[in-house]
This record gives structure tokens, C-alpha cells and sequence, in this order.
């Protein structure tokens, strides 16, 4: 079934937390909605055939590539993660071998799959927790509590039904918190044997065994400890997930949703791309590049969980490319992207738009943080306007680090706020041009911005 999410839908949701960038928010729904329509060919005898269109995007830091990514893949609930292309340039030293990106794409969807169960069955869990809970109860006073406010006789069945009731009003009204119960809990880990074999490739089904072995020799023991009800309560309601949830379950659907609608961002790619010199530096990215290859082609990896085929994984790629280009990669590997889109540098405008229009923009976050401590901030327009100023001048000056100057600009800008709120917790602090002048006058002033902020 197609979800809601249309193409357009898509952009304007992506829209409303990051600016500008129309052609990559267009290129990534399209991306998306084209999977969504290849899971429902159904049993079409081309939906195996159809493969995703990955993506390179083009573009300097700090405007918006992996952020679109991540955006994405959060509204589509799908797994997702960011690696760095660099981090396998040397690998058997100090990297790791790159199917390693694929089971932690698993592992993620684990996570999901298991929230989504866990959120199914947490009624049930809680209902049969509160039963438990009043299992402990009734054997302590129940039947003289019960007695006080009833006639029934002690150790009758409807006395009994009458303390149980009792208890559970009390449980849901939270008065029974701190009352200590006695309860069967694993004992407190000693010495471990612990089985982990180093990340190797390929031997994951074997640590998995080894472990399940070691876990039949040696059984956890349980112990009787006493425990509030509010401790009581988490553990037991823990021991009735497990017992509700079917792991098998969720590994088999974890396996799926990452071979149809994973997605790996591969950020830095053009720091592997190798740039025509005979050195050992391009021998060793190049050698990732032809590592990564098979992933994106389609290749089958080992993971803890089962077999995963990278066939249907939708691929991200982003790198500034300044000094290399995207023609830099061995052909195989430009090949396998075939939609290349570039991010624009930000202009002032977009400074003053990233400050107060996204949902999650920084001058919320600001407002709402120092909120807590009674300090209400006013933003006006000269204020975003001379903030964006001053952000545009650095990134000019200085490396250019996009969107991500103004994180270093407004903490500095409210530096004296967050380190004594109390002082300006009588009046509205009133951000203009005025204030941003004053609070960052040393930094306007001086030509060498880097010595105040990086």
C-alpha cells in the first residue's frame, strides 16, 4: 500500500525543518516514493528488478545534506544511518571492514521493530504486571486491610476478590510506591564469560551460537530480594514483554525493512575519490571504493540476524568535493549513482530564514531552553538580520562551516543569559541589532575571527 507521502507532500514536510535546497528535498522523495511504489508491484515479476536510484549530493558543510537524509528517513520510519566514508581507508589497521555499515543498519532496524511490538503489547504487559504486583500484595496484609472496610469474612473467596480490589485502586492511584515486596530477581552480575569475536566478517552466527551455549551452561540465577513496588513493577513488566514479544518475529521483519527500505548516508564520499596521483593514500581509497562496490551494486552480508541483501537499499552519498570530483570514483562506482544533485551555498537570507523559520529552528531552541529559567528572549528583525550578517562575513572569511556557524554564534551571543539567568529574569531580553553589536562586539571588531570563534 502507498503510504500518504507523496513527492510534493514529502518536500514540504522536509520544508518545515530545513531551507532551501529544492532540487535534493525533490530528488530524495522521489527516491522514496519510488520504493514505496515497488513494494506495492506486489507479486509483479518486476519488482524484484526495479532498483533504487541512489544519490550523490554535492555541496559544501553545514547545508543541509545529512539533514535531509536523516529527515527522511525519520518521517518514512525507516532505518537509517550515517557513516563516514573515511573511517574505511584503512582497514585491517584502524578502520573497519564496510560491511560493518550494513549490520548497524539491522541493528537499527531491531530497534524500530522492537519499539513498534513493544508499543503493541504494552497493555497486555501492563495488565499482567498489575496482576503480579497484587499477587505479592495479597499474601501480606490484604485480608486485615480488606476487613476494615468490609464485612466478608477473612479467607473467603469474595474477601479475597475484595482485598485484591482494595490493592489495585490503591496500585493505580500510586499509594503503594514505596511498600517493600519480595521478589525473585537475576543475581547481580559476578565474573562473565564474554564471547566476542572482534567484528570478524562472516562469524557472527558463530558468536551467536557460542553464546546461546555458554547461556545453557551457565544460567542466570535468580535470588529473592526485596524491592519497592515502583522497582517491582519495571522488572516485572520487563519479564511480560519479554514473554509477549516474539524475537524471531522481529528479527525477520527487521531483516525485511532493512533490505526494502534501509538507508545508508555515506557522508565524506569525496574524501576516498582518487585523484590520478600513484601514492599509497589514493591506493588505499581506492581500494575502499571497490570494498563499498558490492553493497551498492547488491550483494548478500552476514549479519547477527540472518542474511541481508543490499539489492533494495537506497544509498546516499554527500561530500563537498572542493578539491576532487564526482568523476574522481572508479567508473563501477559513479555508475551505481546516478542521480547527482547540488546544494547551494547559503546566502544571508537563508541565515535569517534557518534562525526563525524551521519547526526546530535555533532561535526557539534558545527561547525554550532559557525559558526554564524565567529569562524570556525577543527576537526582532534586525536582530536575525544582524546574527545573519555576521554569520555570512565568517563563513566567508574563514572556512566556510554553513549553518553550523550560527551554533557557535548564538552561544556566544548568549553567554552571559546562560550563565547567569537570574540576572535577566525581571525584563524581556529584547535581541536587535543593537544587542547583537554589544554582546559580540569583540568579534566584529577584530579581523581575525578564528581566534574567537572556530
Amino acid at each position: 500500500m502507498l503510504s500518504q507521502w507523496k513527492p510534493a507532500e514529502i518536500v514540504r514536510h522536509l520544508d518545515e525543518f530545513i531551507i532551501g535546497q529544492a532540487d535534493a528535498k525533490k530528488a530524495v522523495a522521489i527516491a522514496l516514493r519510488n520504493r514505496e511504489r515497488r513494494l506495492s508491484l506486489g507479486e509483479h515479476p518486476l519488482r524484484e528488478e526495479i532498483h533504487p536510484k541512489n544519490i550523490i549530493m554535492i555541496g559544501p558543510t553545514g547545508v543541509g545534506k545529512t539533514e535531509i537524509a536523516r529527515r527522511l528517513a525519520k518521517m518514512a520510519n525507516a532505518p537509517f544511518i550515517k557513516v563516514e566514508a573515511t573511517k574505511y581507508t584503512e582497514v585491517g589497521y584502524v578502520g573497519r571492514d564496510v560491511e560493518s555499515m550494513i549490520r548497524d543498519l539491522v541493528m537499527t532496524a531491531v530497534k524500530i521493530v522492537r519499539a513498534e511490538y513493544e508499543e503493541r503489547c504494552k497493555a497486555e504487559a501492563e495488565k499482567r504486571t498489575e496482576e503480579r504486583l497484587l499477587d505479592l500484595l495479597i499474601p501480606g496484609k490484604p485480608a486485615n486491610e480488606a476487613t476494615e472496610t468490609s464485612t466478608v469474612a477473612p479467607g473467603s473467596d469474595d474477601d479475597e476478590k475484595i482485598a485484591r480490589d482494595i490493592f489495585r485502586k490503591k496500585l493505580r492511584a500510586g499509594q503503594l510506591e514505596d511498600r517493600e515486596v519480595e521478589l525473585k530477581l537475576p543475581q547481580h552480575a559476578g565474573p562473565q564469560v564474554a564471547v566476542q569475536m572482534m567484528a570478524i566478517p562472516g562469524m557472527e552466527e558463530l558468536e551467536n551460537q557460542m553464546q546461546n551455549m555458554l547461556g545453557d551452561i551457565f544460567p542466570k540465577k535468580k535470588e529473592r530480594r526485596k524491592v519497592t513496588i515502583a522497582q517491582a513493577r519495571k522488572a516485572i513488566y520487563q519479564e511480560e514483554l519479554e514473554q509477549l514479544i516474539d524475537f524471531e518475529k522481529i528479527k525477520d521483519e527487521a531483516v525485511q525493512r532493512t533490505e526494502n527500505t534501509g538507508i545508508v548516508f555515506i557522508d565524506e564520499i569525496d574524501k576516498i575519490a582518487s585523484r590520478g596521483s600513484k601514492g599509497s593514500p589514493d591506493v588505499s581509497r581506492e581500494g575502499v571504493q571497490r570494498d563499498i562496490l558490492p553493497l551498492v551494486e547488491g550483494s548478500t552480508v552476514n549479519t547477527k540476524h540472518g542474511p541481508v541483501k543490499t539489492d533494495h537499499i537506497l544509498f546516499i552519498a554527500a561530500g563537498a568535493f572542493h578539491i576532487s570530483s564526482v568523476t574522481d570514483l572508479i567508473p563501477e562506482l559513479q555508475g551505481r549513482f546516478p542521480i547527482r544533485v547540488e546544494l547551494k551555498p547559503l546566502l544571508k537570507e537563508d541565515y535569517v530564514k534557518i534562525l526563525k523559520d524551521p519547526k526546530n529552528a535555533l532561535a526557539k531552541q534558545y527561547q525554550a531552553l532559557l525559558s526554564t529559567e524565567n529569562v524570556n528572549i525577543a527576537f526582532e528583525a534586525s536582530g536575525f538580520e544582524a546574527i545573519a550578517e555576521i554569520a555570512y562575513e565568517m563563513n566567508s572569511r574563514n572556512e566556510n562551516i554553513g549553518a553550523r556557524r550560527l551554533h557557535t554564534i548564538l552561544e556566544k551571543l548568549f553567554e552571559k543569559l546562560s550563565y547567569e539567568p537570574e540576572k535577566f529574569s525581571a525584563n524581556d531580553v529584547i535581541v536587535n541589532r543593537a544587542f547583537v553589536e554589544n554582546e559580540l562586539s569583540e568579534i566584529v571588531k577584530n579581523q581575525d575571527l578564528s581566534k574567537f570563534i572556530l
